[in-house]
């Protein structure tokens, strides 16, 4: 049997694979450290759950229209309006999961051969949701002396006439940094001076640190707005992975066109979870700020004891729920005579010698790093570090 090639070239997601790795083990009773999972550990607040369940109970069980009921998109187009936006339900396209939302907008905007910037480290779907809509992806390798940035002068280095697109993610996933408006601004003159259009994914909007504020690229003005693509949902922001809602805010064109698309592939997202996220958009934020506070003591516990492991560095993220350490000072060491030569290499050591999950930074195009998710308990992570400093204690 021959499959496809768009399918044959796909490469399997790797922070799921390693995910799924550990909740293997544990389910073999092996206590694993899971740094690996791109998730609030949190449970979904309770008024969100008793949404679903009235939704559930009064036989809301049914097709809704494509693109989302209109009193989720009218939620949306609120929700937005603290980010300084102003959409029209006709704007909004809700997908099943942010992930979908990002796949649909890039098959509606590549045609084969389009090029699309990346910066790197970068999100592992998007080079292969590139790929999956005939596009290219042209990576651009950012690095810590610019907080992992992609500035004006690169973004203007990697253009060519073939450029379609740009993806942005702020706060970043995995590297947790923030852009800030001004930034923000540099990047846009250069994406209209060009004709880009820009996704701009804006998952982790409500996780900031430090006093930091979000911006979104298309609050920017009119003209920028119209090239934008804003992608977000609700799974990281009110601990609603697994309901699987996720939306686009776009140009009516391109609202169009997704919500055409979706309507042959996956018609709805699930009745009952856009309930949920009605409850989760419209009522009490005072969940999400208790867990984004929860997660910034995390974070400072996580930062402060990798940084007191020898030869690891590491930048301090303004958001979302991950570090991102540089490890390229272990390379070449030794570990019990193995030479650690990778990122993949230090991952399947601490994994299955010290049961310490991590996602390898070749991942996201940066092999000297890590990824850890914060997103687990304190007390995880002090057993986690423990073991990391074991790990490294024992290079030669």
């Amino acid at each position: 049997m021959e499959i496809a090639r768009r399918a044959a070239g796909i490469s399997p997601s790797p922070t799921l694979a390693i995910d799924a790795q550990a909740k293997a083990m544990k389910a073999k009773g092996i206590q694993v450290i899971n740094f690996s999972a791109g998730e609030p550990d949190f449970d979904t607040p309770e008024h969100i759950k008793q949404a679903a369940i009235d939704a559930l109970k009064a036989g809301f069980t049914r097709y809704t229209p494509v693109a989302g009921i209109p009193e989720l998109r009218q939620a949306v187009c609120d929700s937005l309006k603290v980010r300084g936006l102003s959409y029209e339900p006709a704007n909004i396209v809700v997908s099943c999961g942010a992930k979908h939302s990002l796949y649909n907008a890039m098959q509606v905007l590549l045609n084969e051969g389009d090029e699309v910037i990346l910066s790197a480290p970068y999100w592992v779907s998007y080079y292969e949701q590139i790929k999956l809509a005939g596009g290219v992806p042209v990576v651009v390798n950012t690095d810590a002396t610019t907080d992992f940035k992609l500035t004006p002068a690169a973004l203007k280095a990697a253009l060519t006439p073939r450029t379609k697109l740009l993806i942005l993610n702020s706060p970043c996933n995995p590297t947790g940094v923030v852009y800030s408006r001004s930034e923000l601004e540099a990047l846009a003159e250069v994406i209209l001076s060009h004709g880009l259009m820009v996704i701009s994914d804006e998952i982790y909007a409500a996780l900031l640190y430090d006093g930091l504020t979000h911006t979104s690229i298309a609050a920017l003005g009119p003209e920028i707005k119209e090239r934008t693509i804003l992608i977000d949902g609700v799974s990281k922001t009110y601990a609603m992975t697994g309901w699987r809602i996720g939306y686009a805010a776009a140009p009516r064109p391109v609202a169009t066109a997704m919500t055409d698309l979706q309507s042959h592939s996956t018609s709805n997202p699930t009745s009952i979870a856009q309930k949920a996220a009605v409850a989760a958009l419209t009522g009490s934020q005072e969940p999400v700020e208790a867990m984004r506070c929860e997660f910034e003591q995390r974070r400072n516990r996580i930062l402060a004891g990798l940084r007191e492991l020898p030869g690891v560095m590491c930048n301090q993220p303004g958001g979302a729920f991950y570090v991102f350490p540089y490890i390229g000072k272990l390379f070449g060491r030794r570990f019990r005579g193995q030479v650690l030569a990778s990122s993949t290499d230090v991952a399947t050591v601490l994994l299955n010698e010290y049961q310490v999950a991590v996602v390898p930074g070749i991942a996201f195009g940066a092999d000297p790093f890590l990824r850890l998710s914060y997103a687990t308990s304190m007390t995880q992570i002090e057993a986690g570090l423990e073991r990391f400093k074991a790990f490294v204690g024992e290079l030669q």
